[in-house]
């Protein structure tokens, strides 16, 4: 019998000052068994750095062909293609072409392998951006997950704010690519 997802309930008070957003994000998320809590961090922390009113995540881990967030036209294309990971650069040269702008939150704890192999044939897509994560600062967020979520993320000259309770995380925020998906 397969286990079921586990429901997080996450409210992200934004205040991105770079790109002029500030708001009170809700939204419900499900991790798959298979996910690590690493990773459920990485996709909330990817719904706030690109958030828009229609972004929306996906069915996640368990429909391979989809990203783990989309923001989708009124006719249905795809406007915006959000992996979170280390994924196979076949994917992601398949988001750019499927897709007007792609971006990929890349973190994980083979990060540094993964970007030495990859970064360079990925630089080539022009719609793509990649936002690489240190590992530290994930692995704090994601030690501190409760299935209730309250996050303070404050953004400001790249720079990365997350207020957890009384504790505050700093990153900064290391983008590769020619992509603009962080747009206003």
């Amino acid at each position: 019998m397969a286990l079921p997802s586990t429901i997080y309930r996450a409210v992200i008070s934004l205040s991105d000052v770079d790109r002029g957003i500030y708001e009170t994000l809700q939204t419900t998320v499900a991790r798959h068994p298979s996910e690590t809590e690493e990773r459920l961090a990485g996709r909330l922390l990817a719904y706030a750095l690109f958030y828009e009113p229609d972004l929306a995540f996906t069915k996640g881990v368990g429909a391979g062909d989809e990203p783990d967030l989309w923001l989708k036209g009124p006719d249905g294309r795809t406007l915006l293609w959000v992996e979170v990971g280390l994924p196979e650069p076949e994917r992601l040269i398949k988001a750019g072409r499927h897709s007007e702008q792609a971006a990929l939150i890349a973190c994980g704890r083979t990060l540094a392998a993964w970007e030495q192999q990859h970064l360079p044939k990925l630089r080539q897509i022009a719609n793509l951006t990649i936002l690489l994560f240190d590992q530290t600062f994930i692995t704090s967020l994601a030690a501190r997950i409760e299935r209730s979520i309250n996050w303070l993320l404050t953004i400001n000259d790249n720079t990365l704010y997350c207020d957890i309770g009384a504790e505050t995380f700093e990153t900064t925020l290391l983008v590769q690519g020619g992509g603009s998906a962080r747009h206003a």
